[in-house]
C-alpha cells in the first residue's frame, strides 16, 4: 500500500457536508466573482491573523506581484529574495521591472540569512542599485527571523513583504504571520496547510492604504469602479466558490496546525538520534507544510529516498536547485561571499508524508522503513 504524501481526501471527508452546502450556496446565490463567501472569507482571515486587512486574490504568485505594485516598486530597485525557495518569489521581481538578488539562508532554518542580508545590500548599492524591499519566506511553515531581517530593512529604508505561502498562521514571538511585516502574502494552492481546490491567494497589511491600492491591482487598477482606471492593474480575483469552500477550512485551521505538531513532535522523537531532524527555535510555532529532514550528504539521501519508494512511502525534494542556478535568472546579483547553503541543501534534504490526518500506525511504518533505509 502507497502512503498518501498529502491526504487530502481524508480531510474532504470530514468536511464533505459542509463544503457541498458551501458550494451550493454559491451556486444558488450566483456570485461567482467578488460574491459575498470573500468578503466575509477575508474578514475571517485577517481576524484569524490578526492583520487589519485581508484581500483575496487568484493565487500565491499573483499575491507578491500585488504587493510590490502596491509598495511601488521599479526599474532600479533591488528586491532581496533567498535562494533557497520556490521560484515564485524571485519571478514576481522581474515581472515588475525590478532587479532581484538573492540572499543565502541559514543552516537550520532553512530562512533568509541576515548576515547574508547585509552583504547582498552593500553589494546592491555598488552596483548602483536603490534597495527597495525583501521578501523573507516562511519555508516549510516556520517563520523567517522577522525581528533581524525587519530591522536591517529599516536601517535601510526598505520595505519587507513576508512570503507566507508555506507558513501562513505559523506563530513568531507570540503573533501569526500575517500580521508581522509591512505586506504578507500567501497561497491557498490545493497542498497548502491552508488550501483551496484550485488556485488562490491573499495579501495581508495593517496599511489602509496599501489595502486599498491592493484592492485596486486585483480590479485591473478601478477607480471607483471597475470601468473607472485609475492605474495600470491585473485580473486577480478569488473566485467565490474558492472563498466558500475555504471558509469551512478555515473552521478547522487551528484544530489541524495543532494536530500537525503532534504529527512533527512523533516524527522528531522517532528520527532525531540517526538524522537532522527541523530545528524550530524557542517562540517559533510552525505549521509543518512539510517535514524535511537534513542528511549528511547527496549519496545518503539518495539511498534513503530509494529504500522510502521501495517500500512505498513518497517523499519529495524541496528544493532541486537553488534560485540562481537556474536559466532564467544566470547574472542576478548575490551574496558576494557565496550562497553555499542555498547550494549545498538541495542535495541534503528530504520531505516526509506530512498532514494533519496521519495516523500514528502509518507513521510509525514510515519511520521503521526510514530507520532501516
Amino acid at each position: 500500500m502507497t502512503v498518501p504524501f498529502i491526504d487530502l481526501a481524508a480531510q474532504q471527508e470530514r468536511l464533505q457536508p459542509n463544503i457541498d452546502n458551501a458550494i451550493k450556496r454559491v451556486l444558488e446565490h450566483g456570485g461567482f466573482i467578488m460574491g459575498p463567501e470573500v468578503a466575509q472569507f477575508e474578514k475571517e482571515l485577517a481576524s484569524f491573523c490578526g492583520a487589519k486587512h485581508a484581500l483575496g486574490c487568484a493565487n500565491g504568485t499573483d499575491a507578491l506581484q500585488l504587493a510590490l505594485m502596491a509598495l511601488g516598486v521599479e526599474a532600479g530597485d533591488a528586491v532581496f529574495v533567498p535562494a533557497f525557495t520556490f521560484a515564485a518569489t524571485a519571478e514576481v521581481v522581474p515581472l515588475v521591472g525590478a532587479s532581484v538578488v538573492f540572499v543565502d539562508v541559514d543552516e537550520r532554518t532553512f530562512n533568509m540569512d541576515p548576515q547574508s542580508l547585509k552583504r547582498a545590500i552593500a553589494l546592491a548599492k555598488d552596483e548602483g542599485l536603490r534597495p527597495f524591499c525583501i521578501i523573507p519566506v516562511d519555508l516549510f511553515g516556520l517563520s523567517a527571523d522577522y525581528d533581524a531581517l525587519i530591522a536591517i530593512a529599516r536601517e535601510n529604508g526598505m520595505k519587507v513583504i513576508g512570503d507566507s505561502a508555506q507558513g501562513f498562521a505559523a506563530i513568531y514571538k507570540g503573533r501569526r504571520t500575517g500580521s508581522l511585516c509591512d505586506v504578507t502574502t500567501t497561497s491557498f494552492f490545493p497542498a497548502k496547510p491552508l488550501g483551496c481546490y484550485g488556485d488562490g491567494g491573499a495579501v495581508f497589511t495593517d496599511d489602509a492604504e496599501l489595502a486599498a491600492l491592493i484592492d485596486s491591482y486585483r480590479v485591473h487598477g478601478k477607480g471607483t469602479d471597475k470601468y473607472s482606471n485609475d492605474r495600470v492593474g491585473i485580473n486577480s480575483r478569488l473566485d467565490t466558490i474558492q472563498a466558500a469552500i475555504l471558509l469551512e477550512k478555515l473552521s478547522i485551521y487551528a484544530e489541524e496546525i495543532e494536530a500537525r505538531q503532534r504529527v512533527a513532535k512523533r516524527y522528531s522523537e522517532a528520527l532525531s538520534e540517526r538524522f537532522a531532524t527541523p530545528y524550530v527555535p524557542e517562540g517559533y510555532v510552525s505549521v509543518w507544510a512539510q517535514y524535511t529532514l537534513t542528511m549528511e550528504n547527496a549519496e545518503e539521501r539518495d539511498r534513503v529516498k530509494a529504500a522510502a519508494q521501495a517500500a512505498g512511502v513518497p517523499t519529495m525534494i524541496y528544493y532541486p536547485s537553488p534560485l540562481h542556478k537556474l536559466k532564467a535568472y544566470a547574472g542576478a546579483l548575490a551574496d558576494p561571499q557565496g550562497l553555499s547553503m542555498s547550494e549545498t541543501l538541495p542535495g541534503r534534504v528530504l520531505s516526509l508524508p506530512m498532514h494533519p490526518y496521519l495516523e500514528a500506525e502509518v507513521q510509525d511504518r514510515i519511520i521503521r522503513v526510514l530507520l532501516n533505509a
